[in-house]
């Protein structure tokens, strides 16, 4: 994981990065070097599926989201790795990946396009070529196609391309029609229902490359998603084969043959008596650099139930050819030709496709698969669903079978809430895609640990605000709605938990798992079910109509006994379906959404605040834990939304701060000093973090210091215990993304910054930080961690292994 030395000489490293990938087909490729590159909001994430430990790398940059990455083909002379993303803020940026170094710098932002890019498309040499001159294309929804050329570290426009008919590129390819490659062919196609064929003569290099519109393929019925192209065979001379997948849920095969239309039907030993040019078999005519070529449709596949979003080659090792598909349907298809008959077949369907009637969006991954990928040996894919998150698939080769096996998720909208368990166990993050998340560390041995998302308790149908733990195995969560929802750990979960990540829970009382209901919100406990007995069927009582909507739980998330005695971190279809918490309270009081929470460190009470806009409603509600009741009168301080409440180390204060010039956004108890004194930081958009100190018991809260930022700061977190020396480390995050850690010597009364410690640009945020919280100190802990959430939907851990 990347690490960096403050000025102060404090390293700071990036222990867990987890980050969901945007729903976008070209959003994401897998390089030569084995790393995935793929967009996550603003940010280009960098994960090798080979490394246990997930996300390496976040890289900040763009200024909306990512739309379209993909790597350009290595030099093999070369230690670096170029990579060209694109995206919603019409920017193309160049980055280079030192493959010995792991270091990542953003070499050039260039603009050019007038609307977001959609799509990017490289031009992979033979290893017999150079690669100095390295060309690829980019469609934006400008209706334009730009061709460049990367040299030098730089890249130039060579060509802009404007589409006839003024359509949206939604995919483009590229290839060199000749081993030579003298001539480029250029597949364009988007929102329209046919493919454009350009060509280009490379024969004098760069500089005089000009693409002409050549042929426009015919065919498809809808918009066309994705456009592949390969070799049919390694062989020189071998024709091209080039897949085009559509929202008509068909993909089409064409082939691209050197030579006129008479050759090519000889080649297929066609019987060119029949009705071979029949107007679906046009063959077009197409030339480049003066050499003929022509293209002909070759073979329509027929399977998927729903939009196709890609369609990727890969060639075995055997010289064979796969192409996997990934639909809207939730599944992934791979193609071979058969042997025989020529006939294009599924060899795998893989994903949800057997998919059960009634089971809910929240639980599954409706919404389909929005990706996939090969990897460079074509033994692994991966695909992206719904919920931001990965699936991995190896292949067995003893077995002949494709095996699933764990990848990397997380949040896909802005992380609202976190919460560590008491004893630091686990984290729990909320966030506005209506998730909560519990990551915790994989032990496998003594010395290797990775962080996980390891169970998604809480699948909500409103975007979720704060969350705070209750206990070892309970928490509260408040989203926007008037209620807030407490939840206990189930025993199916906390077994796996104790198994993988060695924490310790009473399982007595826990129930067995959790169910949501097909129309509900509200997560029911089960019992769960023997691996050979049937699934139970809907039931519901005929005489209360009313019930049928609480009693008709989802049969796709019914939890076997085995489901989750797993020796791995949970797959994507476990997280979202048998990881549920059982919800079993719910309290009642606000006016309006709930905005933040806060559970008192004994577990006792619950104190919380609802968006305000009067007197009236921006009060501080308590609850206490034991019969679930609120405590009255509520507390009246405020006239408008409070934005944080938090209780001190001893739970004998609550934090209802004041004193800023504008909106206090943050505030945060410090344990308590040397010499008896009370200190609470605050935060505001007044680009201040004021630290207020109580000299002696009964006396006011003053003024003890002023910190001023260059942004408006967003989260304080204090770490629970003072430091061998005394001090008091507040953690700072401002709306910019900047993080830094102030080392506060309080003395009558005085507070004084010994050091600050800021965490070096590349490992800040790209947007603001929501929360930060301390983890727990635990047995044989060095240094301290951090967690930080994000508004650019990143959850970060931190560790400053010398503080």
């Amino acid at each position: 994981m990347s690490e960096t030395k403050t000025m102060a000489g404090v390293v700071v490293e990036s222990r867990y990065l987890s980050a969901g990938a945007n729903r976008y087909a070209a959003a994401a490729d897998w390089g030569d070097d084995g790393l995935v590159a793929f967009g996550s909001d603003t940010n280009v994430c960098l994960w090798d599926p080979t490394d246990s430990r997930g996300i390496s790398h976040i890289l900040s940059g763009h200024t909306a989201h990512v739309r379209a990455v993909k790597f350009l083909p290595k030099n093999e002379a070369e230690n670096i790795v170029h990579l060209v993303t694109g995206g919603d803020d019409k920017q193309l940026r160049l980055w280079a990946i030192n493959s010995e170094t792991g270091t990542v710098s953003c070499l050039q932002t260039v603009q050019e396009h007038t609307e977001p890019i959609n799509c990017i498309a490289v031009l992979k040499w033979s290893a017999s070529r150079s690669v100095s001159r390295r060309i690829f294309v980019t469609g934006g929804a400008d209706a334009t196609v730009k061709v460049w050329a990367l040299g030098d570290d730089q890249i130039s426009l060579l060509q802009t391309i404007k589409t006839t008919r003024k359509y949206m590129p939604l995919t483009v390819a590229l290839t060199a029609l000749d081993d030579e490659e003298k001539g480029l062919v250029l597949a364009v196609a988007g929102t329209m229902n046919a493919i454009q064929i350009f060509t280009a003569s490379a024969a004098d290099g760069t500089s005089g490359l000009e693409f002409t519109l050549q042929a426009t393929l015919p065919g498809h019925e809808n918009w066309i998603r994705s456009l592949d192209f390969i070799r049919e065979k390694p062989e020189q001379g071998s024709d091209i084969l080039l897949a085009s997948a559509s929202q008509d849920k068909y993909i089409r095969l064409w082939r691209v043959h050197h030579g006129t239309a008479l050759s090519v039907l000889n080649a297929s030993g066609l019987d060119l008596s029949g009705d071979v040019l029949t107007p679906g078999n046009k063959i077009h005519k197409i030339t480049a650099g003066g050499t003929k070529y022509c293209i002909m449709f070759e073979a329509l596949l027929l399977g998927h139930e729903d939009w196709i979003y890609s369609a990727r080659w890969s060639r075995t090792t055997d010289g064979k050819l796969q192409l996997l598909s990934a639909s809207a349907d939730n599944s992934l298809s791979v193609w071979e030709s058969d042997p025989e008959s020529g006939i294009w077949i599924t060899g795998a369907r893989l994903g949800e496709v057997s998919r059960e009637k009634g089971a809910t969006t929240a639980t599954g991954s409706i919404g389909g698969f929005w990706t996939g990928l090969w990897s460079p040996s074509g033994q692994t894919m991966i695909t992206l669903g719904r919920t931001g998150s990965w699936r991995r698939w190896d292949y067995d080769a003893d077995a002949d079978a494709w095996k699933q096996n764990f990848a990397v998720s997380g949040h896909t909208r802005a992380v609202t809430g976190i919460s560590w368990s008491h004893g630091g166990a686990y984290l729990l993050s909320t966030s506005s895609d209506q998730t909560t998340r519990l990551h915790a560390e994989w032990a496998l041995d003594t010395t290797s640990h990775s962080w996980h998302e390891m169970s998604r308790p809480q699948i909500h149908g409103y975007d979720l605000n704060c969350i705070s733990t209750l206990g070892p195995s309970s928490f509260v969560s408040g989203a926007d709605e008037k209620l807030m929802r407490v939840f206990t750990e189930p025993k199916a979960v906390a077994r796996m938990l104790n198994r993988l990540a060695h924490t310790t829970t009473d399982l007595s009382t826990a129930p067995d798992a959790a169910n949501m209901p097909v129309l509900g919100l509200s997560n029911k406990a089960i019992s769960v079910i023997d691996d050979d007995a049937p699934l139970p069927a809907p039931t519901a009582d005929p005489s209360n109509p009313a019930s049928d909507r609480e009693a008709l739980l989802d049969p796709a998330s019914a939890v076997r006994r085995s489901a989750l005695d797993i020796s791995h971190p949970p797959f994507e279809e476990s997280l979202s379906r048998h990881t549920l918490w059982p919800e079993v309270e719910k309290l009642y009081g606000h006016g309006y959404e709930i905005a933040c929470l806060a559970a008192s460190h004994d577990g006792r009470l619950v104190a919380s605040a609802c968006k305000a806009s009067s007197v009236n409603h921006a009060v501080i509600r308590l609850f206490e834990t034991e019969k679930w009741t609120e405590i009255r009168p509520p507390l009246a301080a405020h006239s408008l939304t409070v934005a944080r409440v938090q209780f001190s180390g001893d739970d004998r204060f609550l934090t209802n701060p004041k004193g800023h010039t504008r909106m206090i956004l943050d505030a945060a108890w410090a344990p308590t000093g040397a010499s008896g004194e009370r200190v609470f930081a605050t935060a505001g958009r007044d680009k201040q973090v004021k630290i207020w100190v109580r000299r002696e018991e009964g006396g006011q809260f003053e003024l003890g210091k002023a910190v001023a930022e260059e942004h408006p700061v967003t989260a304080l977190d204090f770490v629970p215990e003072l430091t061998g020396d005394g001090l008091m480390l507040l953690a700072v995050g401002t709306e910019s993304g900047k993080v830094l850690v102030l080392s506060l010597k309080v003395a009558g009364g005085e507070v004084e910054v010994v050091s600050t410690v800021a965490v070096r640009p590349e490992l800040c945020l790209p947007k603001a930080v929501m929360q930060l919280a301390w983890r727990p100190t635990r047995e044989g802990q060095q240094g301290r961690e951090l967690a930080i959430a994000g508004e650019d939907g990143s959850l970060r851990v931190y560790a400053f292994p010398s503080l």
